[in-house]
């Protein structure tokens, strides 16, 4: 059960809003942005150009996300895809580290399945991991940018990333709204925080934590 969450004025009344009319304007000042990009990711990786995938979104309720693609279809001898690290291309780590391969969210913010801040969404298998006071991170819309991205990001361990969403979803105000966003720009812009090295999934880590602990994950 997600834990019962105090909406505030800003959150009742203006989020939502505010996120439909930007995104929407987002969509427009940057649709040629978006048009080069979807070329140039069906010349060098083929398509589909964009990818999508389920998520947890508000509530736990599954909806899609759309990304342009970032990976080549890249197959062993037996015809099996290999790992994600040997199919990410130069210009798919390209993509990532100026978070152009997130534009297509905005069509996801447009249609209220996320916001423009919030909590990341994170994949669907990582739902039994979430201790109980975590899944209030689902409380809300989860975010193109967030708490967690302007302190951290790909650097954070997944506690500490976990946390801050949680923090967030406490208290929302436009003013941390408007701080996230411009502290967001600045990092795209200076591509800090991108680790090439990414931490260990949320649920591998999940699952060894309770090894250790001798615990069951149910």
């Amino acid at each position: 059960m997600i834990p019962h969450k105090q909406y505030g004025i800003y959150e009742r009344f203006i989020k939502r809003p505010l996120d439909c009319f930007l995104s929407t304007l987002a969509l427009i000042i940057l649709s040629p942005v978006m048009l080069v990009t979807a070329i140039l990711v069906r010349i060098k990786l083929g398509s589909p150009i964009i990818f999508s995938q389920e998520r947890p979104g508000k509530d736990e309720k599954l909806f899609k996300i759309y990304k342009f693609r970032t990976m080549a279809d890249k197959k062993d001898e037996n015809g099996n895809l290999l790992p994600d690290s040997e199919r990410l291309t130069k210009f798919g780590k390209i993509l990532r580290s100026t978070s152009l391969d997130e534009l297509p969210e905005l069509f996801n913010i447009a249609k209220g399945d996320m916001a423009i801040v919030g909590p990341r969404p994170l994949l669907t298998q990582y739902l039994p991991y979430y201790r109980p006071e975590e899944r209030e991170r689902h409380a809300i819309r989860p975010g193109l940018t967030g708490y967690a991205q302007i302190h951290g990001r790909n650097y954070l361990m997944w506690d500490e990333r976990i946390a801050a969403d949680v923090k967030y979803a406490k208290k929302i105000t436009f003013i941390g709204d408007l701080s996230i966003i411009i502290q967001t720009v600045i990092k795209v812009i200076k591509r800090s925080d991108v680790a090439e090295k990414r931490i260990p999934p949320f649920d591998q880590v999940r699952r060894e934590e309770a090894v250790r602990q001798g615990k069951e994950i149910k």
